[in-house]
């Protein structure tokens, strides 16, 4: 197991995989390593599922932390290619959370939540101790739909165009610079202050949904760029529909301030986390209709490469493996270690 952030594919296999509880007829895709959902088939209906911690940041402000907080839960089912419809959330609040933040956090939830289409169903709240910022519980997000309307992250396929929107570490440069203004003063006010901009680029689900309704059933896998950034991704979509994507990493977006903060904290973008980001494989007929509507949304895309025979991940005709650790984990720990000082 990674001492930081989510299990390796090892540890995945070993423990996790062969214990799954019983086996049921309707459970059409399972826990899979790479692939960001569940499926069942409900008499003929497609139910998608994704868990999430909730993560919840009180330096960013009650109401942009609980905007955050959301988008960050459903990006894991809009990449399913089904408009997120539903929401469970439990919370674990630390004892020092006053009714007033949670209320403001709430609120900044139901908005999001609300303009998104999604309705919250149940949960539970409560307040335990030794329960401690930022992971305060966890929440289930759920599509429901047809399951031919279904985009899975292991469906890329020989002959697809791959897609990366916004580029890498968006995430990374956004949260850190936001939470940690002083831990940067070597950039400048200017260069942070763009740096701190990325941060209002990490939502996926409006991208997402996009995405799915341009491309249609042209749209054949779709991943978000999360821990282990978008080199993990692009590993993570070859390695479960068994292909090989060759990559130009100069068609992808970088965005601004990205490589100054990255170069600042010495890590690398490609493998440092980027909510916010998504790889799409795409039918060459429906390219441009997908970059066109992301376009209009204002999101950067590219053309990234191709989906060809083989495995693996070769970007600028060097192989690539799916990093072990993700590098922002630990800037994130001196970071804040240094703040405490």
């Amino acid at each position: 197991m990674t001492d930081l952030g989510k299990v390796d594919r090892d540890f995945f296999d070993e423990y996790i995989y062969p214990r799954l509880g019983a086996t049921r007829d309707d459970v059409a895709l399972g826990p899979t390593h790479g692939v960001d959902f569940g499926l069942l088939d409900i008499d003929g209906t497609a139910v998608a599922l994704a868990t999430d911690p909730v993560s919840v940041l009180p330096a960013l402000g009650f109401e942009r932390a609980g905007q955050f907080a959301i988008d960050i839960v459903l990006s894991d089912i809009a990449v399913s290619g089904l408009d997120p419809s539903h929401l469970a959330i439990s919370f674990t609040l630390p004892p020092e959370m006053t009714d007033a933040e949670f209320a403001e956090l709430w609120a900044a939830m139901h908005d999001e939540a609300e303009d998104l289409g999604v309705s919250i169903v149940t949960g539970h709240t409560a307040r335990y101790s030794d329960c401690s910022y930022p992971w305060v519980g966890g929440a289930t997000a759920l599509a429901v739909g047809d399951h031919d309307d279904v985009v899975r992250p292991d469906g890329a396929r020989p002959g697809d165009d791959v897609l990366v929107t916004k580029g890498p570490a968006v995430e990374t440069t956004g949260l850190l610079t936001t939470l940690f203004p002083d831990g940067f003063d070597g950039l400048g006010p200017d260069t942070l202050e763009i740096a701190q901009e990325r941060l209002d680029e990490t939502d996926a689900v409006r991208d997402a949904m996009t995405v799915s309704a341009a491309g249609g059933h042209g749209v054949h896998a779709m991943h978000d760029a999360t821990e282990c950034g978008v080199h993990g991704a692009l590993n993570e979509i070859a390695g479960s529909a068994g292909v090989q994507l060759e990559i130009d990493e100069s068609s992808i977006p970088f965005r601004p301030g990205v490589r100054d903060v990255c170069e600042y904290l010495d890590i690398d973008p490609w493998r440092s986390t980027t909510a916010g980001s998504l790889i799409v494989a795409t039918d060459p007929e429906v390219t441009d209709d997908v970059i066109s509507a992301l376009n209009a949304r204002g999101t950067p895309v590219g053309v990234a490469g191709t989906v060809v025979l083989g495995e693996g991940v070769v970007v600028d005709g060097k192989r690539i493996d799916h990093p072990d650790v993700d590098p922002s984990w630990g800037a994130y720990e001196r970071l804040a270690n240094e703040a405490e000082k």
